[in-house]
């Protein structure tokens, strides 16, 4: 559910208290306009401090209540970025109307020095809150928030994400080290590695020297703490007892993992990422990702910028990746189909271009699959799996 659908924004906003909430980690800037002001008013908190920021909007609650003879509803905002959710999660358990704003859809001022403060940054959410409140249309675009067992659900594929990432690190560091003197690299990710390297020798006959082989077997230490790691990861969801959200998830995971070319990592990330939303269409799920066209067309321009990278980073890489490994594994499917065709005899950028295509058309197929139970035609299953 989009967070803008918990409250259905309505034209009748006489008597509602506006809150604009500018977050840092050293403070906050609260922007408040009131029914019984004309003007609006500025508050300064201490980074994190939701009981001061509700005890605010109580009194001004309060003080509204005494002048207009009836309590006023209070809708508020803050853009999505470091502090993620939970402030939403407290302002609406507080029964205040929360929308957690897109920062990149909001308008501003277009020319190149543009003012910038947190006092204008206020005034600006609170302009833009009230139109949305009032239902206009595009005025700008509410982040969707998950439940926090969606939220918690998803911790695993992004630390094991997290960790593969520093382990490719790692791996580099030490070949490029072993590289500089000439020595060769063999497998660091072996666990006898290091009892192989102290047996090598450079073309002078010499071992690695002394300072270079300690920061060697650090580099070495922390791969294998990595390695330990992501091994635990892989063998931490047997036998948790899962919420519902959590278990919703991991039932869409195991029916991506049906397609032929879809592994674990693949749909795990995917599930994680993507397919624990309720989308209502399928511009929806493309756009979600990053892969929705960006046209520029104005008078006798027009022309294509590309995807627009607007979306899920992480689903978006995995998505692409996807696309090739589906060509390889289901090429009688009718998604290959359509990529070879279009990409026959075409050059090397072409097929580039057309797999960012095939991606889109490819997630919004198994977002069907796993809505509608709509298997894309000619794909695959695994023969495990029947």
């Amino acid at each position: 559910m989009q967070a803008s659908t918990l409250c259905t924004p309505t034209k009748d906003h006489i008597g509602t208290i506006f809150v604009a909430i500018e977050l840092s980690q050293r403070s906050w800037l609260v922007t408040i306009h009131a029914p019984d002001r004309d003007r609006m008013s500025r508050h300064k908190l201490a980074g994190g401090d939701h009981i001061g920021l509700l005890a605010l909007i109580g009194k001004v609650r309060m003080r509204a209540e005494q002048k207009l003879g009836a309590a006023p509803a209070v809708v508020s905002c803050y853009e999505a970025g470091y502090d993620g959710f939970w402030l939403h999660r407290c302002l609406t358990a507080a029964g205040i109307t929360n929308f957690v704003f897109d920062p990149a859809s909001i308008a501003v001022d277009q020319r190149a020095r543009r003012t910038k403060t947190d006092r204008i940054d206020g005034e600006l959410a609170i302009r833009t809150l009230m139109a949305h409140w009032r239902g206009e249309p595009r005025v700008v675009r509410s982040v969707h928030v998950p439940s926090a067992e969606q939220e918690d659900a998803r911790r695993q594929t992004r630390e094991r994400q997290r960790l593969i990432t520093e382990q490719t690190a790692h791996t580099n560091r030490m070949k490029a080290l072993l590289r500089l003197i000439g020595m060769p690299v063999g497998n660091p990710r072996r666990r006898d590695w290091l009892i192989w390297l102290e047996r090598q020798r450079d073309w002078q006959g010499q071992p690695v020297p002394p300072q270079l082989m300690a920061e060697l077997k650090h580099e070495h230490a922390r791969l294998m703490l990595l390695r330990d790691q992501i091994e635990v990861l892989s063998e931490a969801a047997a036998g948790v007892e899962l919420s519902a959200a959590a278990a919703q998830m991991t039932q869409r995971c195991a029916l991506l993992r049906r397609l032929k070319g879809v592994g674990p990592v693949f749909a795990a990330t995917l599930t994680n990422e993507v397919f624990y939303k309720d989308f209502r269409n399928r511009r929806e799920v493309a756009g979600y990702i990053g892969l929705a066209p960006s046209p520029w067309r104005s008078g006798g321009t027009d022309r294509e910028q590309g995807i627009s990278k607007s979306g899920n980073p992480r689903a978006r890489h995995k998505a692409i990746e996807l696309a090739w490994l589906w060509l390889q594994h289901q090429p009688e499917s009718a998604l290959s189909r359509w990529f070879l065709e279009r990409t026959l005899n075409a050059s090397k950028r072409f097929r580039r271009i057309a797999i960012v295509a095939l991606a889109r058309k490819l997630i919004v197929a198994l977002w069907r699959y796993l809505t509608a139970g709509l298997v894309p035609q000619g794909a695959m299953f695994n023969m495990c799996n029947g």
